[in-house]
């Protein structure tokens, strides 16, 4: 990489040197940039508008495409273009009106949506480089990338994507709530533009992944739930920190050739997206049973929950738990005992918000009975238990020793005093219950002479 120095005697040059050096040899000079050559290297195709020319470039995937172990045929939505429930994916309430199952009419198109840019600050000083639109268009998956070669042709750019998302019904990113439409959003005000993303519905895939995929061993970075799920082993990828770089070396050269790994790069992520959402969306259709983990279960559950489908929520929160032992025991079982612990938390607070108080003791009860139980859950369980013996099931004995088994999980000086005090209430309740009715009416009216 060139460094500080050499590129400030490029700039800065002595009197009388004139020209660089292989101009002063009679060498032919290199252009600064061969557009022509970026469009054959690339494969795309140039366009202009305002006097300003920038670079598209059009894949199309047919429905036989191998993406690892998933094909593209299995990913396709269906005929109106919108899986029925991906609007419980979407990011924020006020969205969800718009994929109301009465208002689908037609074809809905999602759009797909993956940048590279100069950078990850952020701010008026980052800007897109590179713009990866994807959709579902029929059978086939259509991939179209923006380049800026450019800066000055960046207006022409953003007109031609504002264009292209203009009949979109919902737009999907990774991580694009917190960077890739607030990089999109600052580049369209700085060119004094309306944004055409602030009103479409949006999917960030990044927050349905965490709750249903994340595990200990699987950071959910896009390229790995692409190897984890997917079975795609990516081959000569250009890591991400290096593709600022390769597009600063093309403004400085001309020299497209090291950005064929960056386009290609873009491209699979747009494709990943397309089949991550694919994933979810039909997981959430076809409901709980569909479930090959007990991460995906309770991950549904809490998507689920979250969008106030209780029964739904309930029964992905019992397959994670394996509260019905069955033929489903042994699949409970095969994603560790944390999945199960939070699966059964979960299950058990929903029962009490619903009132179904029975339930929920007894999956307080299965959560204690674990061999590797987590202390903030187990102090948890032996507080609800010991509420629920005290007033809803009158087992005062019961909600003592549930009180006391809470005992070692108290951690602050607050908690402590908390329980000092119901079980000093327990004890006094207790204390009542074991006086003889006839000595109780004796102490109230004592027999006077």
């Amino acid at each position: 990489m060139t460094s500080l120095a050499d590129r400030l005697r490029d700039v800065v040059r002595p009197r009388g040197s004139g020209a660089p050096a292989a101009v002063q040899a009679g060498a032919a000079p290199v252009p600064v940039h061969d557009e022509s050559n970026a469009a054959d290297v690339l494969g795309g195709e140039w366009y202009e508008s305002a006097g300003q020319r920038f670079l598209v470039v059009d894949r199309k995937y047919v429905p036989g495409y191998r993406h690892g172990r998933m094909v593209l045929a299995d990913c396709l939505p269906p005929a109106n273009g919108a899986w029925p429930r991906l609007n419980l994916l979407t990011s924020g309430a006020g969205a969800l009106g718009k994929w109301d199952d009465s208002q689908q009419t037609g074809q809905q198109k999602l759009l797909f949506v993956d940048l590279e840019t100069t950078g990850l600050a952020g701010g008026a000083g980052t800007y897109a480089f590179l713009v990866g639109c994807g959709w579902f268009d029929g059978g086939v998956f259509r991939l179209r990338q923006f380049f800026l070669s450019e800066f000055g042709a960046e207006r022409a750019l953003l007109e031609s994507v504002a264009e292209l998302a203009a009949d979109a019904a919902c737009v999907i990113t990774y991580n694009g709530k917190a960077f890739d439409l607030p990089v999109m959003e600052t580049r369209f005000v700085l060119q004094r533009m309306q944004t055409p993303f602030a009103e479409l519905p949006h999917v960030d895939m990044l927050h349905p992944a965490r709750r249903l995929w994340r595990d200990d061993d699987v950071e959910c970075r896009l390229t790995n739930l692409e190897r984890f799920l997917c079975g795609h082993e990516r081959e000569g990828d250009v890591p991400g920190f290096e593709i600022p770089s390769r597009y600063f070396r093309y403004v400085r050269t001309g020299d497209a050739r090291p950005l064929e790994a960056v386009l290609e790069h873009n491209r699979l992520d747009v494709i990943s997206l397309a089949m991550l959402t694919a994933r979810a969306a039909q997981l959430l259709d076809s409901g709980p049973q569909a479930a090959a983990t007990p991460r995906e279960a309770y991950g549904m559950g809490r998507i689920y929950e979250r969008a106030g489908m209780t029964g739904e929520a309930l029964d992905s929160f019992s397959r994670a738990a394996g509260i019905e032992r069955s033929e489903f025991q042994r699949f409970a079982q095969a994603d560790g005992d944390t999945t199960r612990a939070e699966a059964l938390r979960a299950f058990a607070v929903l029962c009490r918000r619903f009132r179904r108080y029975a339930q929920a003791a007894d999956a307080w009860r299965r959560l204690l009975e674990m061999r590797s139980c987590p202390p903030a859950l187990a102090r948890e369980a032996s507080e609800a238990l010991a509420v629920h013996h005290e007033h809803r099931a009158r087992d005062l004995e019961t909600a003592r020793t549930f009180a006391l088994r809470s005992l070692p999980f108290q951690s602050t000086a607050a908690r402590q005093e908390a329980l000092r005090y119901r079980l000093a209430r327990l004890d006094r309740k207790i204390g009542s219950q074991q006086i003889p009715v006839g000595n109780v009416r004796q102490s109230l009216f004592p027999l006077t002479s």
